[in-house]
């Protein structure tokens, strides 16, 4: 079996549960060693067992990536641990409830920018803090198709991962001559566990039969993406805000 990240260490946030799980476990099987973190270190325990059960080497570590203290000791840990930090899948955020603009509450569209743009932020510059002092490195942040087609209900939200994108080039134009790549994957709509705990029983099955192929997508649609853009095989690929979603969104 090809391992096109053997000898890399690879850290993914919001790893605990879902695409970020399923991100985790995607490095590993490439040969990454990672680093799983999560605001919940029981989830990110389970992942670390999940990798640790298939052969792989992992390690957990809490973290709230709203909090600068807590990122850059997050950052430190991995380098600490293994020695480098070679690839970086920053994925935490959260979508949770429905709000007309009107009557958004001010609090929860800041904990949704927090959360989900300037959390992103925060792991950027960090990370580019050590990979650009080691010969540069392979970084993927999670945005949504809610960039591209806004989640009703969730202002905030569709801002801030579009705001994801821009953040994403941004980081790939600035620091690409420092031997950095930052691109930017777009889920659409993908089967985990906080995603149905907005839908009704049922609601996901029908959503599913008009996306091209019938299904929803799964972590692991993601996390094979966001972990292939960290190999040699995509090393031309540069500042790109890739749709990963059975054309559902675009079709």
């Amino acid at each position: 079996m090809s391992a096109p990240l053997a000898d890399k260490v690879a850290l993914v946030t919001g790893a605990g549960s879902g695409i970020g799980r399923g991100g985790a476990l995607s490095f590993a099987d490439l040969g990454a060693t990672v680093v799983v973190a999560d605001i919940n270190l029981a989830g990110a325990q389970e992942t670390v067992g999940l990798i640790e059960s298939a052969g792989g080497t992992a390690a957990a570590v809490a973290c709230d990536v709203t909090d600068e203290a807590q990122v850059e000791a997050m950052i430190a840990a991995t380098v600490e641990r293994f020695g480098q930090l070679d690839a970086a899948f920053n994925n935490a955020g959260n979508a949770m409830g429905q709000y007309a603009i009107h009557e958004m509450p001010l609090d929860y569209w800041r904990q949704s920018v927090e959360v989900n743009l300037t959390g992103t932020f925060l792991c950027l510059k960090h990370e580019i803090i050590h990979m650009t002092a080691n010969g540069g490195g392979s970084i993927v942040n999670t945005s949504s198709g809610a960039a591209k087609v806004p989640a009703p209900g969730r202002a905030p939200y569709s801002a801030a991962k579009r705001g994801v994108v821009g953040l994403t080039a941004h980081c790939a134009k600035d620091y690409g001559a420092a031997g950095l790549r930052v691109n930017a994957v777009l889920p659409g709509l993908i089967d985990t566990p906080g995603v149905r705990a907005n839908y009704e029983d049922g609601q996901l099955e029908q959503i599913a039969k008009f996306v091209p192929g019938g299904r929803l997508g799964q972590p692991a649609d993601i996390g094979d993406v966001a972990a292939w853009l960290c190999t040699d095989a995509a090393r031309f690929i540069n500042g790109q805000a890739l749709v990963v979603d059975g054309g559902g969104i675009l079709a």
